[in-house]
């Protein structure tokens, strides 16, 4: 693989925080890169019909304990992104939303990086072509059609917007004649419009998409390329190369496969295939919901569980591109804002699956509002009381504090709403939850007033006291129940109440239950735990000033990213 497309890949991930995608995907023709995670137990009970999780998958996993159950894997992959372009917000995006959703199922780690240039890709690609064509369902054949390049696929012309574009890509197609390998498609025609249900293909918007293309009649495809100088060799025919979807695909597949000399499609496949998760973009929904089942059920294989196709990212209204300058570069987002202002925007603002907006100005007045004010300002208020009046010091376990109160009821079912959101990959209103329980702290402080508690003195001093360890319980719930989407933010939090990194990096989705919180427990200073941003507007000779009515800001975001880090 080329240099540059490692320092891409390093880059994006290193700045976004990416840590838990299972497959980490880049692709640019035959070269793929991939990071491989593998995960066990603590998976919520809807994805708990899976094939049993093999653990010699992962070298780095937790030995099991005596009569310890484990778990069926959670399998997740991002798209294929290409490397021949830098890293832009589209790609960033997909891995954000995959990053949260490993986090929400706990226990990840690294366990190696491979690209789809390896021999072992190699062994799976020719053997899942053999098997393939041993099923009848490869042919040789001429095709003359309208192709186009981006997409890598021959279009019908009925698709096409005016002068042959590609309606995806907005360029004219070429008309291509070649002699190759055709996947026979059309077959599966029937199967395919029996198997393609809600629970496979989501949102249902996109399933609707995918059941349209397959009642228009399916068409078969090139699996493979004349006089090609790079990729996989067809078997028994040397002047053929496999074809980038007959090959991008298998490195799902692939990436399973252990260190061995020459690993087998079986043993790669009992290693954790069927996928739980395929995120993609909407452009290759085609690939992964039509071809892909088509490609498996002629080999034998099963199936992913899910396949879901989320939107595309506009700026200011208008679709991004480099001809009219309006792009989103991710590292540079990151470094002017932060990678919790950026996860958390992306996330919250933009409705999984669908097509999303960013616009500067929204962006700031979305993460001033709800990160610095909601949640940052009722931290850090309450450990300023706390730190006045009780010496930073908790005067009562906050199980014992919420007795007889009403908010501690109203915690849990917002926090039982965030749950069953992250579960449905509804990861906006996993996010709108969790700030529900941010607004329900800042109303009850509002209402309780404990800095007024505190002056009358007695009994009601003990009160504000008992008020300020229910607050900073709930701060911790949404460290914890925000930090698949913050968890730069989450962890400051987290280490203001009082407990370690190793604590934090422990926790797990049960440390939402209400109760984390003991008597005696000393909490940290209180600071802000986010830096409200400064809306700024270019002065003369591109210097950045500060808006009419801005804020200073507390801390660059350079000086935040680091605290980040």
């Amino acid at each position: 693989m080329a240099a540059a497309a490692r320092i891409n890949c390093s880059s994006l991930h290193n700045t976004l925080g990416f840590l838990n995608p299972l497959h980490y995907s880049l692709n640019s023709k035959a070269n793929h890169l991939r990071t491989v995670r593998h995960f066990r137990r603590n998976i919520p009970s809807s994805f708990s019909h899976r094939a049993v999780f093999c653990s010699s998958a992962a070298s780095n996993s937790t030995p099991l304990e005596p009569n310890e159950v484990v778990s069926d894997p959670f399998v997740l992959t991002t798209p294929l992104y290409y490397v021949n372009a830098p890293p832009h917000m589209g790609s960033a995006y997909t891995t954000i939303a995959a990053d949260a959703i490993a986090r929400f199922q706990l226990d990840i780690a690294y366990d190696k990086f491979i690209r789809t240039t390896d021999p072992k890709h190699e062994y799976i690609v020719k053997e899942f072509y053999s098997r393939v064509l041993a099923n009848g369902d490869i042919y040789r054949a001429d095709y003359e059609g309208l192709y186009c390049i981006n997409c890598e696929e021959y279009k019908d012309e009925k698709e096409l917007l005016e002068n042959n574009c590609c309606p995806t890509h907005l360029k004219p197609c070429v008309a291509r004649k070649e002699d190759n390998y055709f996947f026979a498609l059309s077959k599966y025609q029937k199967r395919l419009e029996e198997i393609l249900t809600s629970d496979m293909v989501k949102p249902s918007f996109r399933l609707n998409e995918v059941q349209t293309w397959i009642k228009s009649g399916l068409r078969d495809f090139s699996i493979s390329r004349a006089s090609v100088d790079w990729g996989i060799p067809v078997p028994n025919d040397s002047k053929q190369t496999i074809y980038v979807w007959f090959d991008a695909l298998l490195g799902y597949i692939s990436a399973l496969s252990e260190d061995t000399e020459k690993p087998t499609l079986q043993t790669s496949v009992s290693l954790g295939w069927p996928a739980t998760l395929h995120l993609i973009g909407k452009d290759i929904l085609r690939f992964h919901a039509v071809y892909w089942p088509a490609m498996l059920m002629s080999a034998g294989l099963d199936l992913p569980k899910m396949v879901f196709g989320h939107g595309f990212l506009t700026k200011d209204g208008m679709k991004m591109g480099k001809s009219l300058g309006n792009t989103i570069e991710p590292n540079e987002l990151v470094s002017k804002f932060g990678s919790d202002a950026v996860r958390y925007f992306f996330l919250r603002e933009v409705e999984f699956g669908s097509d999303g907006d960013y616009s500067e100005e929204r962006f700031i007045n979305i993460v001033n509002a709800h990160l610095a004010n909601t949640i940052g300002n009722l931290l850090n208020r309450t450990l300023g009381l706390l730190k006045k009046n009780c010496q930073s010091t908790l005067v009562t376990d906050s199980s014992t504090a919420a007795e007889g109160t009403k908010f501690k009821d109203a915690v849990e079912k917002l926090v039982e709403k965030a749950r069953v959101n992250y579960e449905n990959l509804s990861l906006s209103s996993a996010c709108e939850a969790v700030l529900e329980i941010g607004n329900a702290g800042n109303s009850y402080m509002d209402e309780r007033a404990p800095w007024s508690l505190f002056k009358q003195g007695g009994a009601a001093a003990e009160d504000a006291a008992k008020d300020l360890v229910i607050i900073l319980e709930t701060m911790r719930i949404i460290a914890i129940a925000l930090s698949p989407i913050s968890p730069g933010l989450c962890w400051r939090i987290y280490a203001q109440l009082g407990f370690s990194k190793n604590q934090f990096d422990a926790a797990t989705w049960s440390e939402t239950k209400w109760g984390g919180l003991k008597k005696g427990q000393v909490m940290g200073q209180p600071k802000p735990v986010f830096a409200r941003i400064e809306n700024l507007t270019e002065g003369e000779n591109g210097v950045e000033l500060p808006k009419k009515g801005a804020k200073r800001k507390e801390k660059s975001p350079k000086a935040q990213q680091a605290v980040e880090a």
